[in-house]
């Protein structure tokens, strides 16, 4: 086994080369995302990509790079319907609650308090399903969260005592997720070692910061915040 690799791609994209050497993306939006680093903006390698939810900055370059790649894709079943509709075929559609293998990982879709309407090409919003997040069991046994875009809640609890994820990707931005205070807590609730904080710093909107987030976090014991700039990345 090799070592766990995250690379934060700018607002919720992350790439992540497994312990086993799978590559997985997941919320790739790459080429529009103006804090995606230049070099991975036309990215097609993929092993698997996972989707939390259908709004464009998540939603973003499945499409191409399940086209361009041949990797799974994903995602609860609606938005995996739309895709499916846009002409990519090897979809993955399942709901909250459910798990699925692919690409030789585990892969666990878990609840999001978060719309996910999809802005189809007319600029319409299309029912795009619930949003989501995902617990990935890795190769050597430690989970992997992204909790996609999400406000704090309670179930968080339960998530953390069923699932027992170790190292966690959460939103800071506030506005339309959760703020540092509130993430903060998640990840006490969650019961993560490990966190790097994602959906923050991509637009002015975006309020939450790093350094808040850092001094909320330091309240969580035995919490290790690992903050990145887009293209750097953890590796454990």
């Amino acid at each position: 086994m090799g070592e766990l690799e995250i690379t934060w791609l700018g607002h919720a994209a992350v790439f992540v080369r497994t312990p086993g050497g799978r590559r997985l993306l997941i919320d790739p939006w790459l080429e529009g995302n103006p804090a995606c680093p230049e070099a991975y903006r036309g990215w097609r390698e993929a092993d698997l990509v996972l989707v939390t939810h259908g709004h464009f900055d998540h939603l973003g370059d499945a499409v191409r790079l399940g086209r361009e790649s041949g990797a799974p894709v994903v995602a609860i079943h609606e938005v995996a319907t739309y895709l499916g509709g846009q002409g990519l075929g090897n979809v993955i559609g399942m709901n909250k609650g459910g798990t699925v293998e692919a690409a030789g990982l585990r892969v666990t879709m878990i609840p999001a308090e978060h719309s996910g309407g999809i802005s189809d090409a007319d600029g319409r919003i299309v029912a795009g399903g619930a949003a989501a997040g995902f617990v990935v069991t890795l190769e050597d046994g430690r989970r992997l969260l992204h909790a996609g875009d999400t406000a704090l809640f309670s179930e968080m609890r339960l998530i953390g005592e069923r699932l027992r994820p170790r190292i966690g990707l959460l939103p800071i931005g506030d506005l339309y997720t959760m703020g540092p205070a509130d993430a903060a807590l998640a990840a006490a609730w969650l019961g993560l070692e490990d966190v790097i904080p994602i959906h923050y710093g991509t637009f002015p909107a975006l309020t939450g910061t790093a350094e808040a987030f850092l001094e909320a976090a330091g309240e969580v014991p035995g919490l290790r915040v690992h903050v990145l700039r887009p293209g750097e990345t953890y590796k454990a």
